[in-house]
């Protein structure tokens, strides 16, 4: 198990090479075979990690840039465990959902550079090595979108690039000037995150340093008002961006805030929780009625992922175990759940070749199936208890309540929002009259289509009646993250916040 992490993250790359040998009418099979040996090679990952261990496992490093302290490292704790495996079993459905024909060696080849940038992101210890995993994932996305997405294509791919690029350029001053920082405390380079959890900052510059990975990091999410670009993504980009860009890219942004911005900068932390609290309720609320405003099937979901977002931000800045714990169970969750609706909208768009709400109508009555996997996903998304939505969101939400059971009230909303647009959506689309000829002789799900899918509605019903296999090594690792918080923060407000904060957790002990 000493290279499962490096095997892990370039086994796709290299697979994606050998690709350009594979004939064109064999592509499809063969994406599909190396995604699903990244699948498995992740479960065995799984099975081999010690759930109570809270450090780093599997690490690996070796010298880059020794002069500089740039180092090739890796590793794995439980707030990254099961974003990995997340990763390489949506990237898998997505290569099985397939149903693009145009140019399809070219698209499995993107696809798989791309799932080794985002499991190395999830991976990278070394900041610089994370950065450049980070903005790899630029290009291929920008390639799937501009290639392979609809009349707007161009502007959408220019638009996700220019907005994440920029915010990225000041994420990277901002690890550059602590790699510099760590310099002149030590007296060595080091650009390791774990050196960096050492570092004690004045609040000033933490306060500075936090903006400039806040930039990186809510552009990704995306961050109200951050947030203009992913409508554009989504809704020009082909079925499989949309799975991929909503189920993983996304939560590299939160990822960020929990494996930087909290232990690195625990004063500045505590001190913005309002206003990033403010900033997720403006997210939540706004989106969700704008949401709601939509007459595109797509934009309604890609609007709604930006609200459901809003949700997670607020649980990784409670400040205590619940609330990140939830929040990135949240971030799991919300990776199945919007990946499946994205590829149930694809499913109807390859029989329609439109999004249109007003243009369905009655689609119960002709694909009972279909009709059925949508309330699943729908359900799950709207936050039902005993589905995978239900555990993240009521986590997240219990753990601000400590903050702030105001703002928690106001962002109790997404729950009643969410319900309101998703069930006027499906209403709209699966109820009534079948108005419109052309939906009349509509197929139902195809055997493709249902194993692509059913494994989604599994998980979407298992790990919401059984949330204990990602929520126990995500507590264990969170608990240790914030003892570190505590140890390093340097004004008494942020620690009678913090200890506030964290009071539950002492009061269920």
């Amino acid at each position: 198990m000493d290279y499962i992490l490096s095997i892990l993250i370039f086994f796709p790359a290299f697979a994606a090479l050998i690709g350009f040998l594979v004939k064109e009418d064999s592509i499809k099979a063969y994406g599909i075979l190396v995604t699903a040996i990244e699948f498995i090679l992740s479960i065995v990952m799984w099975i081999n990690f010690d759930v109570q261990d809270s450090s780093m496992q599997f690490t690996q490093s070796f010298p880059i840039i020794p002069s500089y302290g740039i180092t090739y490292l890796v590793g794995i704790d439980g707030i990254s465990l099961f974003l990995v495996i997340m990763t390489t079993f949506m990237t898998m459905i997505s290569l099985i959902g397939l149903s693009e024909t145009k140019a399809l060696k070219n698209l499995i080849i993107t696809v798989l550079f791309l799932e080794m940038t985002m499991v190395g992101v999830f991976l990278a210890l070394d900041a610089i090595i994370f950065y450049l995993f980070w903005e790899l994932s630029l290009i291929p996305m920008l390639y799937i979108i501009g290639a392979w997405g609809g009349k707007l294509r161009v502007y959408a791919a220019i638009k996700f690039f220019l907005y994440t690029f920029f915010g990225s350029l000041i994420m990277l001053l901002g690890m550059l000037y602590l790699g510099y920082i760590y310099f002149q405390t030590t007296g060595n380079w080091s650009f390791n995150i774990q050196d960096w959890n050492m570092l004690i900052l004045p609040f000033d510059l933490q306060l500075w340093l936090f903006i400039a990975f806040f930039a990186g990091f809510a552009i990704k999410v995306p961050m109200f008002p951050f947030h203009t670009w992913l409508p554009y993504a989504h809704g020009q980009a082909p079925t499989i961006g949309s799975v991929i860009l909503a189920a993983v890219l996304l939560k590299m942004g939160t990822y960020g805030f929990v494996r930087f911005s909290l232990p690195l900068f625990p004063d500045a932390s505590s001190y913005l929780v309002i206003p990033m609290a403010i900033l997720a309720l403006i997210a939540i609320v706004y989106t969700a009625m704008v949401a709601y405003a939509q007459e595109d099937m797509k934009q309604v979901i890609a609007y709604s992922s930006v609200s459901h977002m809003g949700v997670i931000i607020l649980g990784i800045f409670a400040l205590n175990v619940e609330g990140i714990a939830g929040a990135i169970f949240l971030m799991i969750s919300h990776g199945i759940v919007s990946g499946a609706l994205f590829m149930l909208v694809g499913v109807i768009y390859d029989r329609r070749h439109t999004k249109q709400i007003e243009e369905f109508g009655g689609l119960a009555k002709v694909m009972p199936k279909y009709a059925t996997i949508f309330a699943v996903i729908l359900m799950a998304s709207v936050g039902l208890p005993l589905t995978i939505g239900f555990v993240g969101e009521f986590l997240s939400l219990l753990g601000f309540f400590k903050i702030s059971p105001t703002l928690t009230l106001i962002a109790g909303l997404t729950i009643i929002l969410g319900a309101v647009y998703m069930l006027v959506m499906y209403k709209k689309s699966f109820f009534g009259e079948i108005t419109k000829e052309e939906n009349k002789k509509l197929l139902d799900l195809n055997k493709k289509e249902l194993t692509a899918l059913i494994p989604l509605v599994a998980l979407v019903i298992l790990l919401g009646v059984y949330p204990k296999p990602i929520l126990e090594p995500a507590n264990n690792t969170v608990s240790k993250m914030i003892e570190i918080m505590h140890a390093k923060i340097v004004t008494q407000e942020a620690q009678i916040r913090l200890l506030d904060a964290n009071s539950i957790n002492g009061a269920q002990k």
